[in-house]
C-alpha cells in the first residue's frame, strides 16, 4: 500500500477538530447533562472514542469527564498524513478504519505510469489496481530456466538409514529387541559365557558409570544358573572353573554390544522358531579418526529354531551384505568370539579403505543358551551400521555420520 492522503472527513476533522477531542471542550466545567452533549455535532462518534480512550463516563444521565489527555495520537497522526510523513502500521489502520485517510490513488497511477509501453517480469499491485497492466509487455516465462535453491527439511542421512534398516527388518520377519544402554556386567558379559577376569573382555573397551556403581538386583534364577555354567559348566562341558563374583555382575556399565538384548530376549522365553533384531547404540573407548568413533550402531539379530547350522548363517550373512551393504564382493572368514561356537566374520570390499569388517556371527554355545532356557541352536550376529552406511553412501570420514557441517546435510538425498 502507498503513501497516504486525507479524505474529506480527515480535512474536516483536522481544521474543526476531531469529534471526541470537541466534546472534551465541552466538559471545561468536568460534566454536562446527556441531553446537551447529544445535541453536538458527531456526537455519537465522539462519545465512542472518548469512553474507548477513558475519557468520560456517563452518572445518572449525566456525562462527567474522568481524565484530560495530555496529547492525542489520533490529532497527531493527522497532522503527519497532512505533512506527508510516514506513520506506523497500528496508526494507519485506524485512520483507514475511521475513514479518515485513503490511498493516494494520484500516486499510484504516477508510479504504474512509468511501466506503460514497457516489458515487466511481474505485475505488481500499482500497475493491476491502475489497469495499466493492459499496455504493458510483460516478459515471457522461461520454464526451463533453473530457480533458486531450495533446502527444504528433511531428515539427518544417517537417522533415515537407520530407520530404512529397522523396516527392512520388520519385512523379513524379524521382531524388535529393546532394552538399556546403562547394563550390568552381568547382561553385557556374564550372561553371554563371558569369562570375568578373561583377557576377552579388555577388547570391549568398557565404560564404567561412576554413580550409582552397581545395579540394586537381578533375578536370582537366571544369576545362579549363569553362575553355576561358569563355575562348573553344563552337562557337556566343565565351565571356566573359577569362583564367580555376584558383586562384580551388578557392575553397571555403557552397553558395548547388541548381544546383550539377546541374552535378555533368551531369557525371556522368546517364540521358538523365532527371528529377534536389535538396533543398538553401543559405546566402547576409542581413538577418534576417519573410521573409529567411541559409540557406534550395531544391528543385532537372533535365529531360534531346531537343527540350524553354520551354513544357514554364512546364508543369512551373504543376504544382508547384499541388502544393506550392496555388495558381493564378500569375505567370510574364521573368527573368535567368547559365546559363539563356531564364529565368523564378514567382510566387504570398500572403494577406499579396502577390507571392512561388517560382521560378527556364529552360533551362542550352549553354556550360554542352557542357562537362558533355550535347547535349540540360536544363530546370532552383530552388523556395524556406521561402516554399511559409510560403504553405501561414499562417506570416507565416519565422523561424517553425526556432522553439523550444514553443507553436507543439504546435500543429503531426500529419503522418503
Amino acid at each position: 500500500m502507498g503513501p497516504y492522503v486525507l479524505t474529506e472527513e480527515g480535512k474536516r476533522y483536522l481544521s474543526e477538530g476531531l469529534p471526541e477531542l470537541n466534546l472534551l471542550k465541552m466538559l471545561e466545567n468536568g460534566s454536562v447533562p446527556m441531553k446537551t452533549a447529544q445535541s453536538m455535532e458527531n456526537f455519537s462518534v465522539a462519545i465512542q472514542w472518548a469512553k474507548k480512550n477513558g475519557w468520560v463516563e456517563v452518572r445518572n444521565g449525566v456525562l462527567v469527564l474522568v481524565k484530560i489527555p495530555g496529547s492525542y495520537e489520533i490529532e497527531s497522526a493527522l497532522n503527519k498524513i497532512y505533512s506527508g510523513e510516514s506513520l506506523p502500521d497500528g496508526a494507519i489502520q485506524i485512520l483507514l478504519q475511521r475513514n479518515l485517510i485513503q490511498e493516494d490513488r494520484e500516486d499510484a497511477r504516477r508510479r504504474a505510469e512509468k511501466y506503460k509501453g514497457s516489458e515487466v517480469s511481474s505485475l505488481n499491485e500499482d500497475l493491476i489496481k491502475t489497469g495499466y497492466w493492459k499496455e504493458t509487455i510483460i516478459r515471457p516465462y522461461n520454464v526451463e530456466a533453473v530457480g533458486g535453491k531450495i533446502y527444504p527439511g528433511k531428515k539427518q542421512p544417517y537417522a533415515a538409514f537407520l530407520d530404512w534398516v529397522k523396516n527392512k527388518m520388520v519385512g523379513l520377519g524379524f521382531e524388535e529387541m529393546n532394552g538399556p544402554i546403562v547394563e550390568t556386567e552381568f547382561w553385557n558379559m556374564d550372561a553371554l559365557y563371558m569369562h570375568q577376569f578373561h583377557a576377552a573382555r579388555d577388547i570391549h573397551d568398557a565404560y564404567f558409570v561412576k554413580e550409582p556403581r552397581y545395579a540394586k538386583s537381578l533375578d536370582k534364577n537366571i544369576l545362579n544358573a549363569v553362575k553355576k555354567s561358569h563355575e562348573n559348566g553344563t552337562s557337556e562341558s566343565r565351565g571356566w572353573e573359577y569362583q564367580y563374583d555376584v558383586k562384580r555382575a551388578h557392575r553397571l556399565i555403557l552397553r558395548t554390544q547388541g548381544t546383550a538384548l539377546s541374552a535378555r530376549t533368551l531369557s525371556g522365553r522368546p517364540n521358538v522358531p523365532g527371528k529377534y533384531f536389535s538396533i543398538a547404540r553401543c559405546f566402547r573407548y576409542d581413538v577418534v579418526d576417519a573410521t573409529h568413533l567411541p559409540d557406534f550402531y550395531q544391528l543385532e539379530g537372533i535365529v531360534i529354531d531346531k537343527d540350524l547350522t553354520i551354513r544357514h548363517l554364512i546364508g543369512l550373512l551373504k543376504m544382508f551384505a547384499r541388502e544393506f551393504a550392496n555388495s558381493d564382493r564378500i569375505r567370510i572368514r574364521p573368527g573368535y568370539f567368547p559365546f559363539t561356537e563356531p564364529s565368523c566374520e564378514l567382510f566387504v570390499k570398500h572403494p577406499q579403505f579396502g577390507w571392512l569388517e561388517l560382521a560378527g556371527a556364529g552360533i551362542f554355545r550352549h553354556e550360554l543358551t542352557q542357562p537362558l532356557g533355550i535347547k535349540h541352536p540360536v544363530l546370532a550376529w552383530g552388523i556395524g551400521l556406521d561402516r554399511i552406511f559409510m560403504s553405501t553412501s561414499g562417506i570416507n570420514d565416519i565422523r561424517d555420520l553425526f556432522s553439523y557441517d550444514l553443507n553436507f546435510l543439504r546435500k543429503s538425498e531426500v529419503v522418503y
